[in-house]
């Protein structure tokens, strides 16, 4: 099978869990929706008014489109993991009013400072992440559009980033491979997202179960997600035990779990 292979390196990086407010904790893994979004910014993908849905049904073959039938496989590791502390606003009057007394005032200590009151928010951050991205599509030309659209942005709309907008990437290796089917597992001392579409696989493999948000549309401006089920596999697959197949990067002897969106 012919894939699209990144390797990427993040000298940090913050994956967000959604539910996680005080505390701002991460997934040791990009989600998809984190690598869909990336690939939205290379192509130039702007799906603020949900581009190109009204025409969902007629075999459409706009990048949009051709985009939610990717497959994509994701696996990384992290040198250490550390917490921060940030600021957050609240713009709320009640917290304007504590922070600077009455609403028209902005001055603390001589100062003029931000509207609204401040939170104190702990941020878990990756260091030194590793990550390897493997994309499947059945219209080879896309993928081959996708690796142009990387080594010659033009219609590229932020830069380059995963995760948070300030988490900018190193592209180490960006080449299309053949990957192979083997039953040989053993530990690879990474992090691998295992989707339920792989069948009896998924459900030997062990891994925390997740749901891990995809695509997403957007209602009365808020993002509706699709979600998938995904195990978060540290790294050991007992292939022969399990009596299981899957794909193998062997360049970089990379498990390749590649998920159906």
């Amino acid at each position: 099978m012919r894939v699209l292979k990144l390797k990427i390196y993040q000298p940090q990086a913050h994956y967000r869990i959604s539910f996680a407010y005080q505390r701002r904790h991460t997934y040791p893994l990009p989600p998809y929706s984190t690598i869909i979004g990336f690939l939205c910014n290379v192509l130039g993908i702007r799906n603020y008014k949900n581009q190109g849905e009204a025409c969902e049904n007629l075999n459409c073959q706009c990048n949009y489109h051709k985009l939610k039938k990717i497959k994509i496989s994701i696996c990384g590791a992290f040198e250490s993991k550390t917490t921060e502390y940030i600021w957050f606003r609240n713009l709320s009057k009640d917290s304007h009013n504590s922070r600077f007394s009455y609403p028209q005032n902005r001055y603390i200590s001589g100062h003029i400072e931000h509207i609204g009151g401040q939170i104190p928010v702990l941020i878990d951050i990756l260091n030194h992440v590793k990550l390897w991205i493997h994309l499947y599509h059945e219209d080879q030309e896309f993928l081959e559009k996708i690796k142009n659209s990387i080594e010659n942005p033009q219609n590229r709309i932020y830069p380059l980033h995963i995760g948070r907008a300030e988490d900018w990437i190193v592209i180490e290796k960006l080449e299309f491979i053949e990957i192979n089917e083997t039953n040989i597992g053993g530990n690879f001392k990474k992090f691998i997202w295992i989707p339920r579409n792989q069948n009896s696989a998924f459900e030997k493999i062990e891994g925390i179960l997740y749901k891990l948000p995809t695509f997403y549309s957007l209602k009365n401006g808020i993002r509706d997600f699709e979600y998938i089920d995904a195990k978060l596999n540290e790294g050991e697959i007992l292939a022969t035990k399990w009596k299981i197949k899957f794909y193998l990067d062997k360049n970089d002897n990379i498990p390749v779990f590649l998920a159906d969106l």
